[in-house]
């Protein structure tokens, strides 16, 4: 196979690029590193495209590596034979290598085996040449098998016949061509179907009785049955109508519909297809149906993940962290502009046994106003656990009305997905020694709305609560590839070397954990980094390391202004040389007073200017956007949070109201909108729109700020049902 040539086709680009991008990647340049800063090595492939590259790089390396393989056992076996090494270089998934190795590997004891063991194999070999007339009949040549011999005992002609048919059925089910033209029957024309296991309600009654074409189905329907059936719900399997599978055998196997053979070989098939290869073909379907529905739903949480890591975050505010609870009561933490913690404190707003409620509101409020003024608190982020609904209320309505609580505080309520996560986490004990888990809660919920992208790093990806189903798919391939889209979100944003910590330090491209600890260790014994090559002194960080991360980080501090952008060190000679080409300098980008510098540049020619720097043209294009705008945070173009003064119950909605909400998950079936009364209302894929949609995901991102209609609202059961028709051209 020309790997290279493969993946040409199959991402329709030039093998020339192919064949680029993948030297880089075998050199240990990373995909961000790449998709930034060799964009005219890679033609400018996007870091989503250059990761979907890379996994399929690695498939096929691995399908080749055991295309070899497979072929060199079945050689030294001296089996090896030009149509065999055709149909392995002609195979295009691992599935079909394994079926063309499935005769020549290694046997445990079967019925065939024994069958071949006691001889029995030209009877079989006898039956399938489907002679028009044999000049001995099949039951009379059974009778030459009969043998007493120890080991090898056939007592009569029936069990010849049986153990010819044990043989003949395992051939049916080794043979490749058949197992991939049942497989691909069963795909076009079976049904993926389940039924109750146990007469008790639950949340799988709606697959109870279930039947959908396999062609038809929808990853999430999949991964709803696996998970019903693992938890004893559901019993699940593939049908396909017995005759019509067998038909497709007859088709491969039978050549001579007039043979006095034919009844031998039908029982033959019949047993062959029951026993043998509907079930393995059953097993195969499902764990591709598994595998897809597994690829579909991770592309649903990466891009979910993506959008809020890439919420606007909520600048120069100081923050009151409230993590909402009951019997333990609230904890609160006041974070500064920079994410400083400054005062923590508990208060015990709601009624619990033995307590007097009114005076503990009361003294809940007093606590709360006296850390809003002071610290000039601006925002208060609410939680969205236990007793979150409690706690809005409390805070709209007993702190934010009192006359002594200053004018322009607002309060939000914020997903504290992941926040025990990380408040239990060995980081958060080192980040916080002496604080207790719930006192770390209230800190993280206040920062994830200062800054989501720095605060959601300390947590593992799949806990944060955005995706389908994540429990259910394969693990490692769910922690590698959120883990990129964590690693491309912090590269894409940058990051402050000087007040970073290290769990954000760590997706910075080249930095490992241990190079990223040693950072945070040299800022603390040596003051702020001045400079970006500065970073080589740190111990971890030689050339290498430093040409993939240095372009990432910030210095925002620093004499040199190119190290506050997004430049890379080996483009600054190219940035002074273009500013001084137009009569800038540094200071001017410093300044911010570069306005006319893309005109100037497009007027002379970028292509010309390009070549005369001596870089391509991405590049440029690149370096001109960085001394534009230098520092610039892609989040800032992200809807803001939505601030709140007045608090709104789920027994206020009432059918035809519009609102205005924000986009909490986005997955196959429609879209979860947080719209302010605690409980997220279901825009389902059906009232997205009224024109036809064939995927949330290409209308809204987790993090949209969108307006929805109620549509309908069953309050004891907290479901909310929103629509968007009528609003979809607005």
């Amino acid at each position: 196979m020309d790997i290279l040539k493969t993946l040409a086709q199959e991402f329709g680009i030039k093998e020339e690029q192919v064949e680029a991008t993948v030297a880089l990647i075998d050199e240990g340049n990373t995909i961000p590193f790449i998709s930034r800063y060799r964009k005219e090595v890679t033609g400018s492939l996007d870091d989503t495209t250059l990761r979907d590259l890379n996994d399929r790089l690695q498939y096929l390396r691995n399908f080749e590596e055991r295309r070899i393989q497979i072929s060199g056992i079945i050689e030294e076996q001296g089996k090896l034979t030009p149509e065999i090494t055709f149909a392995l270089n002609n195979a295009k998934t691992l599935v079909e290598l394994e079926d063309i190795y499935r005769p020549y590997k290694p046997k445990r004891t079967t019925r065939a085996s024994i069958a071949r063991a006691k001889g029995l194999e030209p009877l079989a070999q006898y039956i399938m040449e489907q002679r028009d007339v044999y000049e001995v009949s099949i039951d009379d040549k059974a009778l030459e098998f009969i043998s007493e011999e120890e080991g090898k005992e056939v007592p009569d002609a029936k069990a010849a016949l049986a153990g010819a048919s044990d043989i003949i059925a395992e051939d049916v089910s080794n043979d490749a061509e058949i197992r991939k033209l049942l497989r691909e029957f069963t795909v076009a024309n079976g049904s993926l179907t389940a039924k109750a296991a146990k007469e008790e309600p639950s949340v799988y009654e709606t697959y109870y009785d279930f039947s959908e074409p396999i062609k038809k189905l929808k990853g999430h329907r999949v991964l709803a049955v696996n998970r019903g059936e693992k938890e004893d719900f559901l019993k699940v399997a593939v049908t396909l109508p017995e005759e019509d599978g067998i038909a497709q055998l007859v088709s491969r196997v039978v050549t001579n519909k007039n043979s006095p053979a034919l009844p031998y070989i039908m029982a033959t098939l019949t047993d062959a297809y029951d026993r043998l290869l509907f079930p393995a073909i059953e097993r195969e379907v499902r764990t591709a149906l598994l595998d897809d529905a597994c690829e579909g739903a991770l592309k649903v949480f990466a891009e979910n993940l993506r959008n809020l890591l890439l919420v606007s975050p909520l600048k120069g505010k100081t923050v009151l962290g409230y993590d909402p609870g009951y019997g333990h009561g609230c904890k609160l933490a006041v974070v500064d502009k920079t994410g400083k913690v400054l005062d923590t404190a508990v208060i015990y707003p709601f009624r619990t046994k033995g307590r007097d409620n009114e005076a503990d509101l009361d003294k809940s409020r007093d606590v709360v106003l006296r850390l809003i003024k002071r610290h000039a608190v601006d925002v208060v982020s609410i939680g969205n656990g236990t007793a979150s609904r409690e706690s809005e209320k409390f805070i709209a309505e007993r702190v934010l009305r009192d006359p002594l609580c200053p004018k322009g505080v607002k309060y939000t309520i914020v997903s504290e997905a992941g926040a025990s996560v990380y408040s239990a986490s060995k980081l958060a004990a080192e980040e916080f020694p002496d604080f207790d888990v719930m006192q770390r809660s209230a800190v993280s919920i206040a920062r994830r709305l200062q800054d989501p992208l720095a605060e959601l790093v300390k947590i593992e990806p799949k806990a944060i609560g955005v995706g389908q189903y994540q429990h259910d798919m394969k693990q490692n391939r769910l922690t590698e590839a959120l883990g990129g889209v964590v690693e491309d979100c912090v590269n894409g944003v940058g990051v402050d070397v000087n007040t970073a910590s290290y769990s954000l330090l760590s997706y910075v491209s080249g930095i490992n954990a241990t190079a990223a600890k040693n950072i945070v260790k040299y800022r603390e014994e040596n003051g702020e980094f001045k400079s970006r090559r500065q970073l080589l002194k740190v111990p971890k960080i030689g050339e290498k390391a430093f040409t993939q991360c240095a372009g990432f980080l910030r210095i925002p501090g620093s004499a040199d202004v190119l190290d506050t952008t997004g430049v890379h060190p080996e483009s600054y000679a190219i940035a002074e040389d273009l500013l001084r080409r137009f009569g800038y300098s540094t200071e001017d980008v410093r300044a911010g007073s570069l306005p006319l510098l893309r005109f100037k540049a497009e007027q002379y020619g970028i292509a010309k200017l390009a070549g005369e720097l001596g870089c391509g043209e991405p590049t440029l294009e690149d370096i001109i956007n960085e001394l534009m705008k230098p520092g610039r945070d892609i989040r800032d173009d992200a809807p803001a949070p939505i601030l709140s003064t007045d608090v709104l119950d789920i027994s206020d909605l009432k059918p035809g109201m519009q609102l205005k909400g924000t986009v909490r998950n986005v997955v196959d079936f429609g879209c979860f909108v947080d719209i302010g009364v605690h409980h997220d209302g279901l825009l389902h894929i059906s009232e997205m729109s009224d024109r036809f949609v064939k995927r949330p995901s290409d209308l809204f991102a987790t993090g949209d700020v969108i307006e929805v209609i109620i549509k309908d609202v069953n309050v004891e059961k907290h479901r909310i049902s929103l629509t968007r028709k009528g609003l979809s051209n607005k």
